[in-house]
Formats: C-alpha cells, sequence, structure tokens
C-alpha cells in the first residue's frame, strides 16, 4: 500500500471545502488549484494578472517543497483565467518558471473565480524524479 501526505497552505478554504493544498501519493504529487494569496493571507497583485500567476507559482512551489518535489517535477499545468485576452501575462509567468522544464499545459478562461479579486488559479501535476 503507498502512503499518502496531504500538505496544507494558508487558504481559508482548505477547511471550507474540504481539500488539501496538495497531495502526495508514491512518486506522484498533486497540487490543487492555486491563487496569489500572500505569507499575511492577504491577496497579492489586486488587478495584476502577472503577479497574480508569479506568486501563485511561489505557493505551488512552497506546496510541492512540502511533498518532496521541485518545480522541475512537474509535468502538468491547468491555468484557470477570468480574461483569456490577457493570457500573455500568465504565460509570461509560467514561461520564467517553466521555459527549460515545458510540462504539458493547458489554459482556460473561466467565468469567476471564489473572490472575484482571483484573476489566475493554477493548479500542477508532478512526478518526483522525472528530471
Amino acid at each position: 500500500m503507498t502512503d499518502r501526505q496531504n500538505i496544507s497552505s494558508n487558504s481559508p478554504y482548505e477547511p471550507i471545502f474540504g481539500y488539501s493544498r496538495a497531495v502526495r501519493v508514491g512518486d506522484q504529487v498533486f497540487v490543487a488549484g492555486t491563487v496569489a494569496w500572500g505569507d499575511d493571507g492577504e491577496i497579492v497583485g489586486i488587478g495584476d494578472m502577472y503577479t497574480q500567476a508569479k506568486q501563485t507559482l511561489r505557493n505551488i512551489e512552497r506546496a510541492l517543497a512540502a511533498a518532496g518535489a521541485t518545480m522541475a517535477d512537474v509535468v502538468r499545468t491547468r491555468m484557470f483565467m477570468t480574461d483569456v485576452s490577457r493570457w500573455s501575462e500568465v504565460a509570461k509567468a509560467h514561461g520564467e518558471v517553466f521555459g527549460e522544464i515545458r510540462p504539458a499545459a493547458t489554459g482556460i478562461e473561466v467565468k469567476a473565480l471564489v473572490q472575484p479579486e482571483f484573476l489566475v488559479e493554477i493548479e500542477v501535476d508532478a512526478v518526483i524524479g522525472t528530471r
């Protein structure tokens, strides 16, 4: 039987929805949809999709590290944007992190996220040791 490790973050929604920021099972890590919460619990980059994407990716990196993974282990990303006409802002942040790693990636426009201040939400899947 493979052990399961749940990783939490500072999101106030985790206990409400009953989910974990990330779950590691064996060498796989699944990071839930993540947004631009700052360390202080406030939203980073209100109105700025690029800044929100950068903070979101930092939050994902922290979750991966807690699970024993790195960004280099990421094999899949999904980017949910409230305005796909601004995709280049998210693409820039994604490319700065994943330009050499090049995971499979999907960009999706959504009507809204949980709070209107959120412009982008990103989730990733990783397989440890695939560098």
